[in-house]
């Protein structure tokens, strides 16, 4: 079959300009290739230049930031400080795209949960961003730029944090705070993996704040400090029947039962904490008079009669419309003369007026979207006054309330080393989306105890018997005095 190009193929080869071809070829190749290189570095220059006019508008230039900003190319732009705490790592063109669009806190911590972004160096350092940033887009004015110079940027997000995520099927199983929605909750949370929360606790297992006499101690000696101080406040003698709502993995009620010879129960909705809570009491031979149930804190009643009871880092699951519910259910165990110490977290910031513009900013800027979504589900802090007026509506008296803010700091920057430190265990553990949202909420935490954005408050209440008697010493000597 006659083809056109054959017969040219062959005048070609005739004259013998084959090799003159394959030269030519590879000059063509070559240029291409070059061409495309170039296109690439134009490309990779421009966003470049497009990121660093982000950066400037939202952080300052260089040299008005204490912090480095490594890029995808291995560039660095140095800040002003000799000794960065933090590197601001953009692993991709598309990175700060990711982290800024739309402009809320939400975007920022979700662009490092995927990598597109990571920090090298002190997270707690670097939690310092969402402030700095959140303070740069609080004008409308403001957002349109960002926005409009965000828009220039290369690439699109992909949605890849599912994995991570309260599920939206668990949000469906009712209103917020209901049992069963509460239990789909702290499961999130806390069955994680009592492996992964073995890397980075203390020995006791006691995930809560603890308590330093000294900034050396080490963080074995300053929980169970916290947990001295617990039964002290409870002024927890021989045969008392102790209470302990939300009991995490045993740590207070073996040590109570070990060192005050109470009778001691815990209660959880976390199944892996009640297995590993019960085995540790198998172990220390304490059966006989400690134990933990599955149980909501909303089955308590009179007939459980309990002399004291404490409660732990459990209020800030409660809610502030459920707060009436958990005081008046403790209240109900608790007899008549008896004590409840509760400890929690609370926010500095909801106990101050805020204006109409400032709660527009805050719904804008998704502050607490984070937390919801990947830490704690349905959790939400409430101010001191709340907690005390609601207490108080419950029948119990107000003996004594005492701030831990910086123990709760100290004991943050510990378990964050720790993590760091078991990194690659970590990952095999939990994967990669899960170590960085841990990593992440644990600095960020430290940074806003640190900077007295929220609170750890210790209030000691009383239920007064028929003739009004607390039992509560007339000064504080006991709590101090040496073991």
């Amino acid at each position: 079959m006659f083809h056109p190009f054959a017969s040219i193929a062959d005048q070609l080869a005739s004259r013998g300009v084959q090799e003159r071809i394959a030269q030519l070829s590879l000059f063509l190749m070559s240029t291409a290739h070059a061409e495309l290189e170039a296109a690439n570095v134009r490309a990779y220059d421009g966003a470049l230049s497009r990121c660093r006019a982000v950066l400037a508008a939202l952080l300052g230039e260089p040299h008005e930031r204490s912090f480095d900003v490594k890029f995808w190319d291995g560039s660095i732009d140095r800040g002003n400080s000799p000794r960065s705490p933090f590197t601001l790592v953009l692993n991709r063109p598309a990175s700060l795209r990711r982290m800024l669009l739309p402009p809320n806190e939400l975007s920022l911590v979700e662009s490092y949960i995927s990598g597109d972004v990571e920090i090298e160096g002190s997270m707690e350092a670097a939690s310092s961003l969402a402030e700095a940033i959140g303070d740069r887009v609080r004008s409308p004015l403001a957002v349109a730029r960002l926005i409009s110079l965000v828009l220039r940027l290369p690439g699109k997000a992909d949605d890849d944090l599912a994995d991570v995520r309260f599920p939206e099927r668990a949000r469906k199983l009712g209103p917020r705070h209901t049992p069963v929605r509460d239990a789909a909750a702290i499961h999130f949370h806390y069955d994680v993996g009592n492996s992964f929360y073995k890397l980075w606790l203390d020995r006791r297992m006691v995930y809560s704040c603890a308590y330093f006499r000294s900034p050396d101690d080490s963080l074995d000696v300053a929980q169970e400090a916290k947990l001295d101080l617990i039964c002290r406040k409870l002024r927890l003698k021989p045969g008392d029947r102790l209470l302990d709502i939300g009991c995490g993995w045993g740590g207070l009620i073996i040590y109570a039962a070990e060192h005050y010879g109470v009778d001691a129960t815990g209660i959880t909705l976390s199944e892996n904490q009640a297995t590993f809570a019960e085995e540790r009491i198998d172990e220390a031979g304490l059966a006989d008079r400690c134990r933990v149930a599955i149980r909501d804190y909303r089955t308590l009643t009179s007939r459980d009669g309990y002399d004291k009871i404490a409660s732990i880092g459990m209020v800030e699951h409660v809610g502030i419309s459920h707060l009436p519910v958990y005081f008046e259910s403790a209240y109900r165990a608790l007899k008549p003369g008896g004590l409840f110490l509760n400890h929690g977290i609370v926010s500095l910031g909801e106990a101050r007026p805020k204006s109409a513009r400032e709660k527009v900013f805050r719904k804008f800027w998704k502050a607490d979207a984070f937390i919801d979504k990947y830490v704690f589900p349905d959790g939400k802090l409430t101010a001191t006054d709340d907690v005390i007026s609601a207490a108080e509506a419950s029948g119990f008296e107000v003996r004594d309330v005492e701030s831990l803010r910086e123990h709760y700091a100290m004991t943050l920057r510990h378990w964050v080393q720790s993590l760091e430190e078991n990194s690659r265990e970590a990952l095999s553990l939990v994967g990669n989306h899960t170590f960085r949202v841990w990593r992440l909420y644990m600095a960020a935490s430290a940074h806003a105890f640190t900077t007295a954005a929220i609170n750890i408050v210790q209030t000691l209440l009383a239920k007064p018997d028929a003739h009004g008697h607390s039992n509560i010493p007339l000064t504080r000597d006991d709590l101090y005095a040496s073991s």
